[in-house]
C-alpha cells in the first residue's frame, strides 16, 4: 500500500526522467558546448544544435504529458464538484483557475466546500497556500 500522502511528501519524482534521461541530456549538451569552445568546427556546432534540440524535445514531451494530466485532473474535479458541492457553489467553482483546481484535488470531500469558497473569495495568494490549508489530505498517487 502507498504511503499516506501529505503536503510534505506529495511531490512526485519519475526516476527515469528526473534521474536518468535529464542528467544524460544535460551532460551531453554541456559536453557539446565545451567541444565547440575548445575547438571550433562546424560539425561540432551541428552536434551542439542537435544536442540542444534533443534536450528541448525531452522537455516538450514532459510538459505535454503534464498538461494532459492537468486536463484530466480538471475534468475529474469538476465532476467531483457536482457530487460534493451545492449546485450554486459548483457553478461558481467553474471560475477557478486550473492551478487552483489542481491544488484543491487534495482536499477531502468534507473540507472541499469551505476551501472552494475561500479560494473563490481570494483568501489564498498561491496554490501552495491552498495545499497548506488542507487538513485531511486526499492523496494523488497516480500523477507522474
Amino acid at each position: 500500500m502507498a504511503e499516506t500522502q501529505t503536503y510534505q511528501n506529495h511531490t512526485r519524482w519519475y526516476p527515469l526522467v528526473h534521474f536518468v534521461i535529464t542528467p544524460i541530456l544535460l551532460i551531453n549538451l554541456i559536453w557539446a558546448a565545451v567541444c565547440v569552445v575548445m575547438e571550433f568546427e562546424w560539425f561540432r556546432v551541428q552536434y551542439l544544435l542537435l544536442s540542444f534540440g534533443v534536450a528541448l524535445l525531452s522537455l516538450a514531451a514532459r510538459l505535454q504529458s503534464l498538461k494532459a494530466q492537468d486536463r484530466v485532473i480538471r475534468l475529474e474535479e469538476r465532476l467531483r464538484y457536482r457530487e460534493v458541492l451545492s449546485p450554486e457553489l459548483a457553478k461558481r467553482a467553474g471560475g477557478l483557475r486550473t492551478g487552483q483546481i489542481i491544488a484543491l484535488r487534495f482536499a477531502s470531500d468534507e473540507e472541499l466546500p469551505a476551501l472552494v469558497e475561500r479560494t473563490l473569495n481570494g483568501d489564498f495568494a498561491s496554490t501552495k497556500e491552498i495545499k497548506l490549508a488542507i487538513k485531511n489530505w486526499r492523496g494523488d498517487h497516480l500523477r507522474v
